[in-house]
């Protein structure tokens, strides 16, 4: 066998690859002498078929076991020998004329191996790196407000009394038929519908018909969906709706104490007050860390420049690129609506490809060097964490998991990227400072794309 690197420039590589013929027929004689006391066929003893007429019987077949395998061999024992790392599965080229050839005992194993590596690249110094923290304080208040829009969430109602109109703020339970063009359209019907009057959740111009309505009361409704509603036969249409109104509910006082905290399973109001503290601490304490996180990134990225492996940016950037396009396909939006257009848009894009590719190689380089590991136990508890997602799929979800080697590696990517955060959160100088709710939840476009 004959290996020859033809492309060694930037990180591509090419190896020319000749397999003798001669070479290539000891390996079939080898396979077919292995094969022989295994098979049985008409007329033969076992054992003692001819070596001529296993050719004939399984020799093509025998031949793409061996091309195949001969070509796996190469790949390892030609790349593993090197001092570098292939950036993906290396692209093997044979041309279908050599193959026959090949498979019909005639000719050489002549094929390319095309691939790229990781580049090398230097780590900075992570202790030079400064990250201010934001914290931000839970007030009472917030508390406060919190709870009422958990009170508000649940609130309750009481019928109005007899031949109450509807005002803002009441329940109303109808039944009604929507219609286009005369015609009632899917999902447009409900024999008990209800709807609070002021929250904005139907379509714009319906609630505001419903106000000073009668228990009783039989009505037509006109009103047209919104140009961006997902239904398209319906954006943008004008549709009636018949309406019988069936109860008119109006909110009833909610008093914040004990009893209210029972509702929920809780002892008392203060422990609820304490409870849902608790839960905004951890929604600041996680918004913090994102702003942690992402000027760590930031800092990394401006400490390593290196060249990047171009099929994997180009896939990086593909995948971006098409979760936009699919986006703004949905929301029917052009590049002109964005203010921009698509040579603008795929620049700024690819930028943000380089970025990431860029940060998952360091990411990846500082936790081998240093060890960090993802262990059993963390991904059984991520698994665990997915699967109590879908309730009722339970064994389906992690037969999933566990047959797929790809959807395993999507819950190791996260915890192994906050553990090597971690690990260089302890090594850089991090200081605290003080703001508000405001200031800690402010996010700017650049913080957005990132």
């Amino acid at each position: 066998m004959q290996i020859n690197e033809t492309l060694n420039e930037g990180l591509k590589r090419e190896l020319s690859v000749v397999v003798p013929a001669d070479e290539l027929d000891s390996r079939l004689v080898k396979y077919l002498d292995d094969l022989k006391d295994r098979v049985r066929l008409p007329g033969f003893r076992p054992g003692k078929v001819p070596l001529a007429h296993l050719k004939r019987v399984y020799g093509t077949e025998a031949m793409k076991e061996i091309v195949n395998e001969t070509i796996t061999e190469t790949i390892r024992s030609s790349i593993d020998g090197k001092d570098e790392k292939p950036a993906f599965q290396p692209d093997v080229d044979v041309e279908n004329e050599t193959l026959d050839n090949v498979l019909k005992g005639d000719g050489d194993l002549t094929f390319k191996i095309k691939y790229e590596v990781l580049p090398e690249f230097e780590l900075g110094d992570f202790k030079s790196i400064n990250i201010e923290r934001p914290v931000a304080e839970v007030t009472d208040e917030e508390v406060e407000a919190r709870v009422r829009q958990i009170a508000e969430g649940n609130q309750t109602f009481a019928p109005r009394e007899e031949g109450a109109s509807a005002e803002d703020g009441d329940r109303v339970t109808m039944s009604y038929v929507g219609k286009l063009d005369g015609e009632a359209f899917e999902g447009g019907s409900d024999e008990n519908g209800q709807i609070v009057l002021g929250s904005g959740r139907f379509i714009p111009g319906f609630e505001e018909q419903i106000v000073g309505a009668k228990v009783g009361d039989e009505k037509t409704i006109k009103v047209t969906f919104p140009e961006e509603y997902p239904a398209e036969h319906l954006a943008g249409k004008e549709t009636e709706f018949d309406i019988v109104i069936k109860e008119v509910a109006a909110p009833e006082e909610v008093v914040l104490d004990d009893a209210f905290a029972s509702r929920f399973g809780i002892e008392s109001m203060d422990k609820l007050n304490e409870t849902v503290k608790q839960q905004i601490e951890n929604e600041f304490a996680g918004e913090s860390r994102q702003k942690v996180k992402r000027q760590l990134l930031d800092k990394l990225d401006a400490l390593h420049k290196f060249e990047l492996p171009p099929t994997l940016l180009e896939s990086e950037f593909e995948q971006i690129w098409n979760q936009l396009t699919d986006n703004m396909a949905q929301a029917k939006h052009s590049f002109e609506d964005e203010d921009t257009t698509e040579e603008k848009a795929r620049e700024e894009y690819m930028t943000i490809a380089e970025r990431r590719v860029r940060l998952g190689l360091v990411l990846s380089e500082i936790g081998e060097r240093n060890e960090i590991k993802v262990t059993e136990e963390e991904m059984q508890r991520a698994l665990y964490e997915k699967v109590s997602q879908f309730p009722g799929q339970e064994k389906q979800v992690v037969e999933y998991y566990q047959q797929n080697p790809t959807a395993m590696a999507s819950l190791r990517a996260p915890i192994y990227e906050d553990k090597v955060i971690d690990y260089l959160l302890e090594l850089a100088e991090v200081e605290e400072k003080t703001v508000t709710k405001d200031e800690l939840f402010a996010e700017d476009e650049d913080d957005a794309k990132k």
